[in-house]
């Protein structure tokens, strides 16, 4: 099963609708049908920010690849620039995907590419040379938690468990990736044998598929589930299933607490019930989410 390809499927509201007093945007108005007994939660840009600026790596290393079979009038800008925007379509799903498609671009140039997965593991490589001191600074206690999580993810996962909701995890990272890193950051305990990620089989994960197991699995239907995402593959997976989706635009890079533009605009165009910038207001989010008031 393929991951779905990014669609705009509802309008974006030029000023967010908040609940009073709050950063909290509700994009379709109304509570919930009844309080949510299963929460999916993305991983990287939704709960963790150890992987805080990949785009720096891939962006780059995939326009070296693709330049030297630029096109007559090609240059190494309008290369780049072609990679940021596919790079940026595909975000939120699999990195597989990405480097399927600059294989495609070098085959529609006339180039032989190697594999797929040749590209990815020399992206991860490099990724994972830039984010060795945060995995070494959680591994050793001399980074604190609190500085690689979206603020806020503690409290909503405890204020999720508290409630009786049981929580899931999944990502387009590679599964092993993922549960390591969820174990740095201390995650993993809200999520015990429920955290879930990419394949080597890429064809064989799909965050869609996670969400049919959760729902077979309880026998429920999707008006029990809820998902909390940055990326629109999430958010579009659990509207297909009748769910609750909640936009987190997060701001990685500064944590201002205050919401993306560009991820505000994508995830909402990919069907968001809510908009939050991070965790921070998890309580009036509960509140709202189990009463239906702020």
């Amino acid at each position: 099963m393929s991951e779905r390809d990014y669609e705009k499927t509802c309008a974006v509201p030029d000023l967010p609708d908040c609940l009073p007093g709050t950063a909290i945007e509700v994009v379709r108005p109304g509570p919930p049908s009844r309080p949510p007994e299963h929460a999916l939660f993305d991983f990287d840009g939704t709960l963790s920010l150890i992987r805080e600026g990949w785009m720096e790596i891939m962006v780059p290393l995939l326009t070296r690849h693709l330049l030297p079979y630029a096109r007559a009038g090609e240059t190494a800008d309008s290369i780049a620039a072609l990679v940021r925007d596919f790079v940026t379509t595909l975000t939120g799903k699999q990195t597989i995907y990405q480097m399927i498609r600059l294989a495609e671009e070098i085959r529609l140039r006339g180039g032989t590419p190697r594999t797929p997965h040749d590209y990815k593991a020399e992206y991860h490589d490099l990724l994972m040379t830039r984010i060795a001191a945060r995995r070494q600074g959680l591994a050793d206690g001399t980074l604190p938690r609190e500085a690689l999580l979206v603020p806020g993810s503690v409290a909503i996962l405890e204020g999720l468990r508290a409630r009786g909701t049981a929580i899931y995890i999944a990502s387009g990272t590679d599964e092993a990736y993922v549960l390591e890193e969820a174990r740095l950051l201390g995650v993993d305990l809200f999520a015990p044998g429920r955290i879930y990620g990419a394949q080597p089989d890429h064809a064989s994960f799909s965050k869609e598929m996670v969400i049919q197991r959760i729902l077979k699995e309880n026998a429920v239907d999707g008006a029990s589930l809820i998902a909390f995402g940055d990326g629109y593959v999430e958010i579009a997976d659990c509207k297909a299933a009748g769910g609750l989706a909640v936009a987190v635009a997060s701001d990685e890079t500064a944590r201002s607490g205050r919401c993306d533009a560009w991820k505000r605009e994508r995830l909402i165009g990919a069907g968001a019930d809510l908009v939050i910038p991070d965790y921070r207001e998890s309580a009036p989010l509960l509140d709202y989410l189990w009463s239906g008031k702020a």
